[in-house]
């Protein structure tokens, strides 16, 4: 018997434009692929063409039964160069979100995920003093034509994941969600040649995934308060908040003091940005485990993902807990998936999750849906088109869309939930 949620709870899946739309050639991510000596095992190309393809893909999660998708704008498209607004790129999104409408899913928008406009590496990237203000200009033209189509916005991916990537690096190698290796992030040839690429120096070139100092931290933090003011004073309505990408962190015995730093470096530290938003974005893949020396690596029978980590359902639950007990605003869980060929461990770890979000639900918690990284198997930056996030596979020769259990599963689970009057409203 599947679990079932009260009627608004939404329930949906996730993408981001960088790693679906193909492309994106104004984008800081585009130079890192094309650098000389690039980690990058791909390129992403076409990706899966959701650019052209949306309309398709919409309808296709629409009969599946979803009923939410969380997607992002590429800031490089529509701001190519500083000021320069492409009309086209927003009567684009115009379209992914009237298409949404059209087949009854609730969009939710992420202004930023991980990849920026190449202009913006020139004056400084993610360290410069101009940063606030030309994000918050860029949500501005955005949400002035386009506000009163998006009722939910983050104005940033997981913006704790640059502190996770400079902790987890200095120790284990432990390679995060978004697959960047240790060895890649310190390679100076690589990175020089990647801020040529973006028309500037190594001493300028600063991307998303290097602000962990705590310069970068209080600018980022700026940098989402002036981008929700802004918004909010456009659309009063629409509801703003940010994502975290939050490991379930446990210790062992003797390891407790640092599992207690490690938990404050990754979510702690950042609560202050949340005052004043409306909701928050959790995002969770598995668990770290922290013992008097440091990480533990995970036990030898343990079950290993794709990406290397640990296959363990039952961290939503923790993680949600944790958060809950700190927050007064609702959550909704705008990431959570694993990388696996076997879409039957895909759709166990999607049962499993979902029943502990349900057990929180029932404790009180106010969760107010549940997105599945990934809609689709796409481009998972450096590792390639290798890591299988997706709920539906993808023929990249034909851009065939082929549906998996779990996209089915899922999307019952949705329909049930859609139908149901058992519980009140949240």
């Amino acid at each position: 018997m599947s679990v079932i949620f009260s009627s608004d709870f939404l329930i949906g899946s996730t993408t981001a434009a960088y790693q679906v739309e193909g492309n994106n050639i104004n984008s800081d991510f585009w130079a890192e692929e094309h650098a000389e000596g690039s980690p990058y095992k791909d390129k992403s190309g076409d990706a899966i063409d959701h650019y052209r393809l949306y309309e398709q893909d919409i309808a296709l999660m629409a009969s599946l039964g979803l009923k939410a998708y969380r997607f992002s704008f590429e800031w490089s498209r529509i701001e190519p160069e500083p000021g320069q607004y492409s009309r086209s790129a927003i009567e684009h999104y115009r379209g992914m979100l009237e298409t949404c409408y059209k087949y009854k899913i609730t969009p939710i928008v992420a202004m930023h995920h991980f990849s920026s406009p190449k202009w913006l590496m020139r004056m400084g990237g993610w360290a410069s003093p101009e940063l606030p203000e030309r994000f918050s200009k860029y949500c501005e033209v955005v949400f002035k034509e386009l506000g009163d189509l998006i009722p939910y916005v983050l104005t940033m991916n997981e913006v704790n994941l640059p502190v996770m990537l400079r902790e987890t690096f200095t120790a284990i190698g432990f390679v995060p969600p978004v697959g960047i290796d240790r060895e890649s992030w310190v390679a100076p040839k690589w990175r020089e040649s990647a801020a040529k690429l973006c028309g500037t120096t190594t001493e300028n070139y600063f991307t998303f995934h290097m602000v962990s100092d705590e310069a970068s931290i209080q600018l980022l933090k700026e940098t989402h308060r002036k981008a929700r003011e802004r918004i909010k004073r456009i659309q009063p309505n629409t509801k703003v908040g940010f994502s975290m990408a939050l490991s379930d962190v446990q210790s062992i015995p003797g390891g407790e003091e640092i599992a207690k730093k490690k938990w404050n470096s990754y979510f702690g530290q950042f609560t202050d940005m949340i005052e004043g938003d409306d909701f928050f974005g959790l995002q969770n893949y598995t668990r770290e485990v922290y013992g008097p020396e440091g990480q533990v690596k995970p036990p030898e029978d343990a079950e290993l993902t794709q990406m290397g980590y640990e296959f363990y359902p039952e961290a939503l639950g923790h993680v949600l807990r944790k958060v809950a007990s700190v927050l007064s605003i609702p959550i909704m869980i705008t990431e959570h998936g694993v990388a696996t060929d076997d879409d039957e461990k895909r759709v166990e770890f999607i049962r499993k999750s979902l029943e502990r979000v349900k057990a929180c639900l029932d404790e009180g918690i106010d969760v107010r849906g549940y997105l599945h990284w990934s809609t689709f198997d796409n481009f998972e930056w450096n590792s390639g088109y290798s890591m299988k996030f997706g709920l539906i596979g993808v023929d990249r020769t034909t851009q065939e869309r082929k549906v998996k259990e779990s996209a089915r599963v899922l999307g019952e689970i949705a329909n049930v939930s859609a139908r149901s009057d058992s519980f009140n409203k949240l």
